[in-house]
């Protein structure tokens, strides 16, 4: 796959457990975008570090590790056009409170933190991210040949 063609997203703890992975994956495919990969896993804490390792710096990075290990996540390889733009439109302000009529976060979000989905915010981001979750042979591409 080329760059812009995917990206990567993760329903977050408390959206999967409050039975919101099925109402925003019906607005994840009314948007366009197709799933190439998913899976339902739990993060270790050591995971947890290791993928918001960029944060590691910040204030709320010890709380976004607990919150992410604290129970089962989503997370999936999305393919459109404008991938990772589109999908940080459709999802919205990491802060419900300032996200969009509309948008998953300001639908399905409890809190800055419980913002209910993760999606890269660059190409690279995307790639790194989802070599993060799946190997190659997990990831199955829509394309003209299927």
């Amino acid at each position: 796959m080329k760059p812009g063609e995917f990206t990567f997203a993760m329903v977050k703890p408390t959206a999967v457990k409050l039975g919101r992975l099925v109402p925003i994956l019906n607005e994840i495919d009314l948007a366009g975008f197709r799933v190439i990969a998913m899976k339902m896993t739990r993060l270790s804490k050591s995971q947890a570090e290791r993928f918001y390792a960029v944060h590691k710096d910040r204030p709320f990075y010890q709380g976004l590790v607990e919150f992410m290990s604290s129970g089962p996540v989503v997370a999936m390889v999305l393919q459109k056009e404008n991938a990772v733009q589109d999908f940080r439109k459709l999802i919205g302000n990491t802060n419900p409170e300032l996200a969009e009529e509309g948008t998953i976060r300001k639908k399905f979000a409890l809190s800055v933190q419980e913002n209910a989905i993760h999606g890269s915010d660059s190409d690279d981001n995307a790639c790194i991210e989802a070599n993060f979750f799946f190997s190659q042979f997990e990831i199955f591409p829509i394309n003209e040949q299927y």
